[in-house]
């Protein structure tokens, strides 16, 4: 079954690299129109297309619908493999276009194993907000050189070489991953063939030679490793297809220094232009959104930038879409490539790339006890995180504590059970709920590392880790290197400008109390006086001020939270937990559950994003004072506390305003701080999305620690992004 775009050309017409790329996304935007018009979506592009001629049913394996175990997960993913139809564009130079996702077919409330309950966890995950990561899937970094060095049949072959190793163990794990394998390996097969027809019925001699010859390198690549440039980024794109089709994926690597080697040979041997180099890596941003990192230095502290460093850039810019690049600063980072990045940031205004730390990231991931060499090897692979490829089991970015939900559970203690209420009881009983969050934050994952290979395996994503096939375990029954539990806090400008608040205005100013406060509160700021006392705890010290109580109180949360984080390898060994602060797209359901605070935001109003402060915490920008500030409450142990910046375009128009943005980002990269996200914010244009966001259908923002399509977004979501041009334009004032 073939689903190709139709778009007739005459016979005689032939087609430029620019040419293709500019009809490739024009059709692009035409497509995210499309899946925009379904309903927002507020999370990475991930490259699906809309179509209504592939339908899948769920065969689920237990009576509440789902599915669960080896068995199940792999008698579905098979089946899909099986009927799913191929999408191709004639223009393009890969195929590998997915229509669904498997783990989202399962029905709503029914994803974790209900034979491995957690109900008394799970009163402690409602009390303080958690997103305990129980049944989250990937979020871990695949090592893509096994399959570049393997190929499909290679790691087919290594499988039943090793289930035979084994004589008659480990059963389960050999048989379903030897029946994905095969079903892959089948269903690339399938493809080729199918490009082979498409190939014969094109009338345009361009097209026609396109299609014959991605047709030879899909055949080839069904069980064969990948020989030059185009197959190497071919079998990417159907690595992207085959594990977002399962569970969404993960991230993608170093790739200039995976493609490097088949960039330089085929130069060499001549049978590739850098013109056609660019043209392929466009095609490759075009097929996913996927988490990639560029330049950074090399487990000896050689910087990694090369030739196709520059032209990863290139293609990007050409393409100009939903990038996900993050740029690794380092002192010895190629200044000209650094600076042709940060042109790219200001010249499309679409929130790529992204900048990392080296040395803050290695420092802190070395204080776990690891080596400088491991810590380089940690690259930039999602929204906030870092992994080493095919070596770590991580979590990151799907455990998170809503540090506001907590403030205020200790709030109300407080008020109910102190008889002499103040900022520092507050603070104690702050302690006290913090450690009982934290605490079942951690049991969580250990259940669900315990039981998570008999509700979702990783059945994908187990073939790229080392050793883990020999182990003959699913990833998260022990076949990981190492384990790194990431467990992010959410909401800390909203608990340090609360308490920073009740400091100022109750205990050392006197200007209400404590019974006072909560009245308000309860009535949502709306009572009598209401908004004049919202006012007074809203201008109070407030976190990212520059040396004020809320940066004060930011400091003693976090290294609270850090400690407590830590402690929990204390409490679990073998296991080690890094603490972060990140909200992602929790922003707004964190939100939700958190009352009237006392720094003045109202019931249910979205909290901080990050480690950023609440909106409005200064008039006058202040980034040096906010970038000083988040950089203080890093935890410091290799996980991140990203920075997110907004910046009117007219910064930096003009090769002095780019160098001067250059020298800015590296400054905030040697402050303490971890990853910086950066907006340019053309607030005409996003207000005007913002009524219509058809309007401009290619607008691209970086939304948190991804950049999404504005249009995609929901209308709550946009609201974040209009907030943060609101605040842009008050500071200019």
């Amino acid at each position: 079954m073939m689903i190709k775009f139709i778009n007739e050309y005459p016979i005689s017409k032939t087609f430029t690299f620019e040419e293709r790329i500019a009809l490739l996304r024009e059709l692009k935007i035409k497509q995210t129109v499309e899946k925009a018009k379904t309903g927002g979506a507020n999370e990475d592009d991930y490259g699906l297309i809309v179509q209504n001629s592939f339908e899948y049913k769920l065969k689920p394996n237990h009576e509440n619908g789902s599915i669960y175990g080896y068995d199940a997960w792999v008698e579905n993913y098979c089946s899909i493999l099986e009927s799913h139809p191929l999408y191709c564009n004639p223009l393009d130079a890969f195929v590998g276009k997915g229509f669904l996702f498997l783990e989202r077919l399962r029905p709503a409330g029914c994803k974790w194993n209900p034979d491995y309950p957690y109900d008394d966890l799970k009163v402690l995950f409602d009390k303080y907000n958690v997103v305990s990561g129980i049944d989250n899937c990937h979020h871990f970094t695949p090592d893509l050189l096994i399959g570049f060095e393997l190929g499909w049949g290679g790691i087919l072959e290594k499988l039943e070489r090793q289930k035979e190793v084994h004589d008659g163990s480990h059963l389960a794990f050999y048989d379903s991953e030897i029946a994905v394998v095969k079903a892959i390996i089948a269903f690339l097969k399938r493809m080729a063939d199918e490009l082979f027809e498409l190939a014969h019925e094109e009338d345009n001699p361009t097209l026609k030679h396109n299609l014959f010859e991605m047709a030879r390198i899909n055949r080839k690549i069904a069980d064969q490793a990948p020989e030059t440039f185009r197959e190497a980024i071919q079998w990417m794109c159907w690595f992207s297809m085959l594990s977002r089709t399962y569970n969404r994926g993960s991230a993608g690597g170093q790739l200039d220094e995976m493609l490097r080697p088949y960039y330089e040979r085929d130069i060499e041997n001549g049978v590739l232009a850098k013109e056609e180099a660019v043209f392929y890596l466009a095609c490759l941003f075009l097929q996913d959104s996927r988490y990639f990192q560029l330049g950074g230095p090399d487990v000896d502290g050689k910087d990694m930038t090369s030739e196709i460093s520059y032209l990863c850039l290139e293609a990007a810019d050409k393409i100009n879409i939903a990038c996900n690049l993050t740029i690794r600063v380092h002192d010895k980072l190629d200044k000209v490539f650094y600076k042709k990045s940060v042109a790219y940031l200001f010249k499309n205004k679409q929130g790529w790339p992204r900048y990392s730390s080296d040395s803050a990231l290695a420092e802190g991931f070395m204080k776990c006890g690891f080596s400088l060499e491991l810590a380089r090897k940690r690259v930039a692979a999602g929204c906030h995180w870092m992994c080493i490829p095919g070596m770590e089991y991580t979590m990151n970015d799907t455990v998170k504590i809503n540090l506001a939900k907590v403030f205020e559970v200790s709030y109300d203690d407080m008020v109910a059970n102190e008889p002499k209420p103040s900022a520092e009881k507050l603070y104690e009983t702050y302690q006290k709920h913090l450690k009982l969050a934290v605490d079942a934050t951690g049991k969580g994952i250990m259940h669900h590392l315990k039981y998570q290979t008999k509700s979702q395996p990783e059945l994908i994503l187990n073939l790229f880790q080392h050793g883990l096939i020999e182990k003959g375990v699913n990833i998260t029954d022990g076949g990981a290197n190492y384990y790194n539990m990431c467990v992010d806090g959410s909401g800390i400008a909203v608990a340090a400008d609360s308490f920073a608040a009740c400091q100022q205005r109750i205990d050392n100013e006197k200007r209400l109390n404590y019974q006072e406060l909560t009245k308000h509160m309860k009535a949502n700021y709306e009572d009598r006086d209401g908004e004049y006392i919202r006012q007074l705890m809203q201008h109070s010290e407030r976190y990212c001020g520059g040396e004020s109580l809320g940066d004060a109180w930011a400091i003693r949360i976090s290294r609270l939270y850090t400690e407590l984080v830590r402690d929990l390898n204390n409490q679990h060994p073998g296991i080690n937990f890094i603490p972060g602060f990140f909200s992602w797209s929790n922003t707004i359901a964190f939100g939700k559950t958190v009352s009237a605070t006392p720094n003045g935001r109202k019931n249910e109003e979205p909290i901080n994003h990050g480690a950023n402060p609440c909106s409005g915490f200064r008039k006058d920008g202040a980034v040096t004072a906010m970038c000083h500030a988040i950089g203080a409450i890093q935890p410091g142990y290799g996980n991140c506390a990203p920075v997110q910046l907004e910046l009117d375009p007219g910064i930096a128009n003009d090769d002095e305003g780019i160098e001067k943005m250059a020298a800015m980002i590296q400054t905030i990269m040697t402050t303490g701080n971890t990853l910086l996200n950066i907006n340019i914010i053309d607030a005409k244009k996003i207000l005007e999305a913002h009524q219509d966001p058809f309007k401009y259908p290619d607008l691209v923002v970086r939304v948190t620690g991804f950049t999404a399509f504005f249009a995609m977004l929901s209308p709550e979501f946009r609201q974040l992004v209009v907030d943060r041009v609101a605040a842009v334009n008050t500071d200019k004032t």
